[in-house]
């Protein structure tokens, strides 16, 4: 079978269904084929009736003796129940909404159902069981051995034959899958068994590696991943496939790098002087962190082919200054530096910083977002600003995306700042990188620094950030306090609501998040692309906020000044209300998880945050990062949704630790990487993704595909292997 076959080709794939897969990302065979299992059910013992006992996962295997469909009307529901009967004893089989199991378990057929025992006063019962009908069921009644000797001689006892041939779904060890609504793991196993046998894979990986590791045969790991016969088989073909996409994530890093090294750059000299003399300017004292980072980034200035350096520091760190540094030398040297951010409020803040701390010195700084442009301290039209980023007047340029259209040129760019780097896509970083428009440096490439306030654990940034020199800011500033966070219960909301009352009432201002909201489900039939989704989160959480704004200023806090902000305002509206609450014209600010990238506001020393079960520990950082930015005590307050305190004993992780890095340790073990780091964001498949955890598994895989370009840099040897890199490479990217 081709595997690049499209999905709707396949015989029970119709108009109703497709667009439901295509959501989960299925639109081919080896899609399908590659969508994994994220777990399994073990039905591989199959127990008499007469022994099964409540809370147990089974399997059972009998008659249906007797099935009704019972309507409950009031609740527009239905039941639909049947009595499955075996040689040791009966069970009933209740399944809910699903009237037409009625029609396909007829009284008479053989059926093996798999599920979990429930009780209540009614007695025991399988509650919703998935089910197949048996073709081959045959329980065998045996002569009474020694081992049943106090059984009465009239008992038969059940001996089970081998597994039914034809049971996929509740027997033996049963895959179950990613789904959507509509999409089952039931629907997905009918897809994807008939397809194994008919489907060869060529295996891309080498032969010798495959032997060191003991890794299965392609063939028989996907094989063996969708219907494993054990756990450990399972294991197996997972660590083989996990390999698989780490080695050639590896494999793209590194090729990526050597790529790098080659290509030139300007070198930027490094002046000490002029460094230290900026630096003991600074209305604050560099800590020891942020002195290393910045050396590190001068060193690499100065290296004839482009710096590629990802600036790690936890919230408040002060990673901004270092960059900043590493600009004031770059303008000092005549050439010119692009500050880029993900959102036009940010934009501005590292504007008004940028600005403030380079008042003395003789450097033209300008800002170009979607709705103005400024020079120094004053606002110009667009068309101007461009005009002097292209005649080289300007020295560093900050903006958003819309420094990144066509007709924005630059004389002499040798530095790309990226702040946030993880939001911008691939695309539109390679149009700065290429230093497209105006007049060229005989061709060279602008040295790239990234930069993020997400610590990443160390070994998902080796995979993530393979390509990327790193440097780590751990230390916070000297005056700032630790912030004070608690979790707060439904129980505990009058408490919260008087302490913020009286946190304003010093003077002080508020952060309150609203959490993400999901859209409603699109209707079946409706595939909704990708921007469409996105607009429909952004009007749900405008939503969210705006009915906690109406909360808050009309029933809680009457007496105060309520702003709201969301991602449906207008930026100019945006930039107004931060501006305002910034100055103090606002004592609470509403808003969506906007507020969590950068945003400075010194007087802030309250984070309320709206069930923040939602959120991830390394977001929930982030937010509280907003607040303690100046010497006044501040405090970060966990509203929880619920009093489950097993849902909560997460979000106790935060109260008792305040290191953004060992939080993103704890993170990545309690989501798993993928949610980590979010849906699809590194472009590493899903399964690599989840293997992230796996520190001796990356070793392995960075440590061969070293050993294999050092021998073979252009894989010559390796032609599958060579051709498997290219697709990869086009599939992926880092971001």
């Amino acid at each position: 079978m081709n595997i690049f076959l499209p999905i709707e080709k396949l015989k029970n794939v119709g108009p109703k269904n497709l667009p439901r897969l295509n959501k989960l990302g299925i639109k081919t065979v080896k899609d399908l084929l590659w969508h994994f299992p994220v777990r399994y059910e073990d039905y591989t013992k199959t127990a008499p009736i007469a022994e099964i006992e409540a809370g147990q996962k089974i399997n059972i295997r009998g008659e249906v003796v007797k099935i009704t469909v019972r309507r409950i009307f009031p609740r527009r529901m239905s039941v639909t129940t049947a009595i499955v009967q075996d040689q040791s004893g009966a069970v009933k089989a209740v399944w809910f909404n699903q009237p037409y199991i009625a029609d396909q378990l007829t009284e008479g057929t053989f059926v093996s159902l798999a599920g979990k025992i429930h009780i209540d006063k009614h007695g025991t019962y399988l509650s919703n069981p998935t089910y197949e009908k048996i073709f081959s069921f045959n329980p065998v009644p045996t002569d009474t051995t020694a081992d049943d000797s106090d059984l009465p001689d009239e008992t038969p006892v059940i001996r089970y034959e081998e597994e039914p041939a034809n049971l996929i779904h509740t027997g033996g060890f049963v895959p179950v899958y990613p789904e959507t609504e509509g999409i089952t793991s039931k629907y997905l196993r009918f897809l994807i068994k008939p397809l194994l046998p008919n489907c060869r894979f060529t295996d891309h990986l080498p032969e010798a590696i495959s032997k060191k590791y003991g890794f299965r045969e392609l063939n028989a790991a996907v094989n063996s991943i969708h219907f494993p016969k054990n756990e450990n088989e399972a294991q197996n073909a997972k660590e083989r496939l996990a390999f698989d996409d780490l080695f050639l994530f590896q494999l793209k890093a590194l090729t990526e790098r050597r790529k790098l090294n080659q290509l030139k750059s300007v070198p930027v000299a490094f002046d000490q002087k002029a460094a230290q003399d900026f630096v003991a300017g600074l209305p604050f004292e560099l800590t020891h962190d942020q002195k290393v980072a910045a050396w590190e980034i001068l060193k690499d200035l100065q290296k004839s082919y482009p710096m590629n350096r990802l600036l790690e520091g936890d919230v408040g760190s002060g990673k901004t200054v270092v960059a900043l540094l590493a600009a004031v030398q770059t303008a000092q040297s005549g050439y010119q530096t692009v500050f880029l951010a993900p959102t036009e409020v940010l934009a501005r803040q590292h504007f008004k910083t940028i600005t403030d701390l380079t008042r003395n010195k003789d450097i033209n700084i300008g800002l170009l977002t979607g709705s103005s442009a400024c020079m120094n301290d004053q606002e110009i039209k667009k068309g101007l600003l461009k005009n002097k980023s292209a005649d080289g007047t300007l020295d560093i340029i900050i903006g958003t995306h819309a420094v990144i259209q066509k007709d924005v040129a630059f004389k002499n760019l040798a530095l790309v700042v990226i702040d946030e780097q993880h939001r911008f896509g691939i695309n539109q970083r390679a149009a700065l990188i290429k230093n497209q428009g105006g007049e060229k440096i005989n061709s060279l490439i602008p040295h790239l620094l990234s930069m993020t306030a997400t610590p990443i654990p160390r070994t998902l940034a080796l995979t993530i950030y393979g390509d990327l020199d790193i440097s780590i800011i751990k230390e916070k500033p000297k005056n700032r306090k630790k912030i004070i966070t608690s979790v707060t219960t439904p129980s505990k909301i009058k408490w919260a609501y008087d302490f913020i009352r009286e946190e304003v009432a010093k003077g002080r201002q508020v952060f309150v998040i609203c959490p993400r909201i999901e859209p409603d489900e699109p209707k079946i039939g409706v595939f909704l692309k990708t921007r469409q989704l996105k607009m429909n989160m952004a009007w749900a959480d405008a939503k969210a906020v705006e009915e906690e704004y109406k909360k808050l200023s009309k029933e809680i806090f009457p007496d105060l000044k309520v702003a709201m902000l969301h991602g449906k305002m207008k930026p100019k509206d945006k930039n107004r209300i931060m501006e305002d609450f910034k100055n103090g014209v606002f004592n609470i600010l509403v808003s969506t998880s906007v507020i969590e990238v950068g945003v400075d506001v010194p007087n802030a020393t309250v984070m309320a945050i709206e069930s923040a079960e939602r959120f991830g520990l390394a977001q929930l950082h982030q937010f509280r990062g907003r607040v303690g930015r100046d010497e006044y005590q501040s405090y970060c307050l966990l509203f929880s949704s619920t009093a489950d305190k097993k849902i909560n004993k997460r979000l106790e992780a935060l109260v008792e630790c305040d290191d953004g890095f060992v939080l993103a340790e704890k993170d990545m073990a309690i989501r798993g990487p993928g949610e980590f780091f979010g849906v699809k964001q590194s472009g590493l498949p899903d399964l690599g993704m989840a293997s992230l955890a796996n520190v001796d598994l990356i070793k392995k895989a960075r440590f061969e595909a070293r050993l294999l370009l050092k021998e073979d840099p252009g894989l010559k040897k390796y032609p599958l292997l060579s051709k498997k890199l290219e697709s990869f490479q086009r599939l992926t990217h880092f971001e």
